[in-house]
């Protein structure tokens, strides 16, 4: 089941400054989502290996996932709110706000043959 982590905020008047010290993986890839203008949904897979923290770290997003035992859909809306999300979650970033940007910080370098996409069961297709 993915993990909400809360994450430092420093804030003075030069504004906000968010921190991600320590995440339970070494990062080996780097990539964001934006402008996703007709907010279709994004994943639908899970993983063998790949371990990931998603941040909205601008505008807001939904992200569904399954584990196999439990469904649950979590709220990413503010920079300092991360999501761990590990290989066995099958996840679905929907609902993207029109300025949302969602960085995602993977475990894995890209590798096709590590994405499973078969859920465990039948999933809301958010595009509809």
């Amino acid at each position: 089941m993915p993990k909400l982590l809360s994450l430092p905020k420093f804030s003075d008047n030069r504004g906000d400054l968010t921190v991600l010290d320590h995440i339970p993986f070494f990062p080996k890839r780097l990539y964001w989502i934006y402008n996703n203008q007709n907010s279709l949904a994004r994943g639908g897979h899970r993983h063998h290996r790949c371990r990931q923290v998603l941040i909205a770290v601008h505008g807001e997003c939904q992200i569904f996932s399954d584990d196999s035992i439990v469904q649950e859909t979590f709220l990413l809306n503010r920079p300092e709110l991360a999501l761990l999300v590990e290989p066995e979650d099958w996840h679905i970033m929907h609902s993207f706000s029109r300025d949302c940007v969602l960085l995602v910080i993977a475990s894995e370098s890209y590798d096709i043959s590590d994405y499973i996409d078969e859920p465990y069961r039948e999933v809301p297709d958010f595009n509809s």
